[in-house]
């Protein structure tokens, strides 16, 4: 069964860092593309960061490059995201999501696996 497992989420001031962590089952992790997303109320899911399989290249959605850092231990069939100077428009739902390849990277719909969802808050 396709499972994966968000944490790390949790209220940060501004400025400050917080990790968040993906738990896959290995069936969702072999040779996935890994991605991280977030939401707020009202807006479309969007693009954060994204790794492959080999951890070769990553993406990065340009609000955030240079802030955070996706990185994944494929022994441990876990993908994190280390975020750095957070701001307050860093508040979401941060996501968690898994895909073959590497095509259309930052495409919602190009990824049919999920997560539930990890809340991350921003105080400014």
């Amino acid at each position: 069964q396709v499972q994966l497992v968000e944490s790390g989420g949790g209220l940060v001031q501004a400025g400050g860092s917080l990790r968040l962590s993906c738990a896959a089952s290995e069936r969702t992790f072999r040779g996935y593309t890994m991605g991280w997303f977030r939401q707020t109320p009202g807006k479309e899911r969007e693009f954060v960061a994204a790794i492959t399989w080999s951890g070769g290249y990553t993406y990065y959605a340009d609000s955030v490059k240079g802030r955070f850092t996706i990185s994944r231990d494929n022994t441990k069939n876990t993908v994190a995201l280390q975020m750095s100077s957070l701001k307050p428009e860093d508040a979401a739902v941060y996501y968690c999501a898994a895909r073959r390849g590497t095509e259309s990277i930052a495409r919602m719909t190009s990824y049919p696996y999920w997560g539930q969802g990890t809340q991350v808050t921003v105080s400014s």
